[in-house]
């Protein structure tokens, strides 16, 4: 019985080596690639002030749109938010929401100082004038930037100014 599988093994092992042997051909395939869009950063600036009923207003200075991402490692804007924060939206040409961060609120600073004592202390000031600088991660089909107060506990806002992007 072994001398007829004989054959049969030489055979398999003869076919194993042609295979590995044989000539390795490269398939050229020509595909579009299309060329990724650079991500996108937007620096924001605006005047933000409040009146004195405490309605908060913006008034916009200008913005810059250059080639570029944010660093994963620096988060700057809240997860959560809190009444008198501001939310900042970026919107599609259909005013659909693509993505929106929490701005703590510009006009509430916190100062630290030493007192007579010699012991740090830290205070809540509120101002009525401030500057409003924000970076963002630009998302490709964002037409539309809104930047909203939040006013309640429930996260209502109320638009303060939307910015378009041409």
């Amino acid at each position: 019985m072994y001398k007829k599988s004989h054959p049969y093994l030489l055979l398999i092992a003869l076919l194993a080596l042609q295979i590995s042997c044989a000539s390795k051909k490269t398939i050229e395939v020509n595909e579009t690639i299309n060329e990724a869009i650079p991500p996108k950063l937007i620096f924001l600036n605006y005047t933000i002030s409040k009146d004195a009923n405490g309605n908060k207003h913006i008034q916009f200075i200008n913005k810059i749109i250059t080639d570029g991402k944010l660093k994963n490692n620096t988060e700057t804007y809240l997860k959560t938010s809190a009444v008198g924060d501001l939310k900042c939206t970026q919107l599609d040409k259909d005013s659909i929401e693509i993505k929106t961060v929490i701005i703590e609120n510009p006009l509430s600073k916190i100062i630290e100082y030493v007192n007579d004592s010699l012991i740090f202390e830290s205070k809540k000031i509120e101002l009525n004038r401030a500057p409003l600088s924000l970076r963002l991660a630009l998302h490709d089909k964002t037409k539309y930037i809104i930047i909203s107060d939040i006013i309640d506990s429930l996260q209502n806002s109320r638009p303060l100014i939307t910015t378009k992007l041409d």
